[in-house]
């Protein structure tokens, strides 16, 4: 039996390591301004000025038939089983996609919800692809689990600028969103079971920082897998890694979101990403 990967561009992994890791990747699409792009296809830097100019950008889940062309690809070179492995349910239709795709293939395909985004995501990827290369008799069960065990032993903070655009999106109330800003809050937001909940509030931005770093080290013991991502804010990125590798002696990975996520969160956003 042999075993395939697929996931969404959501992971933030780069082209080349999943191309290492053998993993098939389906982007994720995005409009700006009525123009669409595969996610792949829109720099962070473009997102960034189409954000800030007010532009109207908006996100959608892979088409199953993007999908469905993922896993024949995969079948056609000789996977006998497929897991696929997506960004949250809670937050995008990419898992509900995947399984129309995956309805009556010719092989069995396997839809994973990771509750998860970006590195969180990218991680749990990462750790199948692993437990598939040290054991390449693993089947979908035992791919599941290692993603499920993943996404267990991970946590997903983050802090945004401006909750205006997640309220855009959908993914937090109207109310909270005028609360927040009326009140000049900076939030610390994480992903809870695959929703993005509150998990703290700060008056200013460098204290965001500060508690990013108290709240991770809070939640994942040293020595962890440490990444920072952002958009729009590498200084500041930079300075949270340094932080970081000063409190915990470990190397921080650094990464700029992907614009399906960038779009929701928006400019200035930055995120760490740990796992023990």
């Amino acid at each position: 039996m042999s075993l395939g990967i697929v996931t969404d561009s959501a992971c933030a992994l780069s082209t080349k390591e999943t191309a290492d890791l053998g993993v098939a990747v389906v982007p994720l699409r995005v409009a700006v301004g009525g123009q669409e792009f595969s996610e792949s296809d829109l720099t962070p830097d473009r997102l960034v000025a189409a954000l800030r100019a007010g532009t109207v950008v908006s996100t959608s889940q892979p088409a199953p038939t993007a999908l469905r062309a993922a896993y024949d690809d995969l079948a056609a070179r000789g996977a006998t089983e497929i897991v696929s492995v997506h960004l949250s349910e809670a937050l995008s239709g990419t898992c509900s996609a995947a399984r129309t795709a995956a309805a009556d293939h010719r092989v069995p395909v396997h839809v994973v919800d990771s509750a998860s985004i970006g590195l969180g995501l990218g991680f749990a990827v990462r750790a199948v692809a692993a437990a598939l290369a040290a054991d390449d008799e693993m089947d979908s069960r035992d791919a599941t689990a290692a993603v499920h065990a993943c996404v267990a032993a991970t946590s997903v903070l983050f802090y945004v600028d401006t909750l205006e655009h997640l309220r855009r999106g959908g993914r937090i109330g109207a109310t909270q969103a005028v609360l927040g800003s009326a009140l000049s809050i900076k939030p610390i937001l994480g992903i809870e079971a695959g929703r993005i909940e509150a998990v703290d509030k700060v008056r200013t931005a460098a204290r965001a920082l500060d508690r990013l770093v108290d709240l991770t080290l809070d939640r994942v013991p040293v020595p962890a897998v440490l990444a920072v991502q952002h958009l729009g804010a590498a200084d500041r990125a930079a300075a949270l890694a340094a932080t970081l590798r000063e409190r915990t002696g470990v190397e921080v990975e650094a990464a700029e979101l992907g614009a399906a996520v960038g779009a929701h969160v928006g400019p200035g956003t930055l995120a760490v990403v740990a796992r023990h």
